[in-house]
């Protein structure tokens, strides 16, 4: 294992937050700020709890799990397409590294930025509710992984894309709308039956009521589904990956 060349990259990928600080740290947080406005006054003053949480406080879990999927999928993405773009991928391809190797480096610094991202989110919502961290191990577990497997889908979507607007494709047509109609903003069981039925198909439901449940013990779904559901989805990224790397998959002239 080439830790020097690993390092190069996680290095490289993580000084670019620094450049763009405005863009990766400040603007999530002052959006998230807004959500806390917006909703815990509009919506906060008409529904005054969800289960023993108040409804400022049980947006949390969901607003960080938004910011978690989109950065995720926005570093990766980027991270691996620039090269491509300016045609420097094939100077990392023909260097003594392997493609595992170009992977952790990758993957590592763009699920690293969304977890420090997530934990200022985390502080961030702190001073606007009073927060509760029933199972603090299980919420920094479900950080992690999130943020990995999300990495990887942020990884393949940018070797996939060809140009910016498929960049951005995927984050914004797909992957904000599931977050948002996966129980951010809301439990399931206010739904009717028919409704809950059908968001149970939505894969961001497992991931927000896991999530949800290591800080206040609520969850619409199983907490071992969830933790399943996202370990599959992980697997099935590593496999459409290791299908990518074996092929050349756009990466080879």
């Amino acid at each position: 294992m080439n830790l020097r060349a690993i390092g190069a990259i996680y290095r490289y990928e993580m000084a670019r937050t620094g450049r763009t600080l405005m863009q990766s740290i400040v603007a999530p947080v002052i959006s998230t700020s807004l959500y806390f406005v917006v909703f815990g006054t509009a919506i906060g003053s008409r529904i005054q709890s969800v289960g023993h949480v108040s409804y400022g406080a049980f947006i949390v879990p969901g607003l960080i799990m938004l910011s978690l999927l989109t950065h995720s999928i926005s570093n990766a993405s980027f991270g691996i397409y620039f090269p491509k773009f300016t045609r420097t991928i094939y100077e990392i391809m023909s260097a003594p590294v392997s493609y595992l190797e170009i992977l952790l480096g990758y993957v590592g610094a763009a699920a690293s930025k969304s977890i420090l991202l997530g934990l200022i989110i985390l502080a961030t919502a702190a001073l606007f509710v009073p927060l509760q961290i029933d199972h603090p191990l299980a919420m920094l577990g479900f950080m992690v992984l999130t943020s990995f497997t999300f990495s990887l889908l942020g990884f393949i979507i940018g070797i996939w894309a060809d140009n910016f607007e498929k960049l951005q494709f995927v984050p914004l047509l797909i992957v904000t709308p599931l977050t948002f109609l996966g129980g951010s903003f809301y439990s399931i069981d206010m739904l009717p039956p028919f409704w809950q039925t059908v968001t149970l198909f939505n894969p961001v439901v497992y991931l927000i009521s896991g999530f949800r449940w290591s800080f206040y013990g609520l969850a619409d779904v199983s907490v071992w589904l969830s933790l399943g559901m996202t370990a599959l989805f992980l697997l099935a990224c590593l496999a459409i990956i290791a299908w990518i790397f074996r092929t050349g998959y756009r990466l080879r002239p």
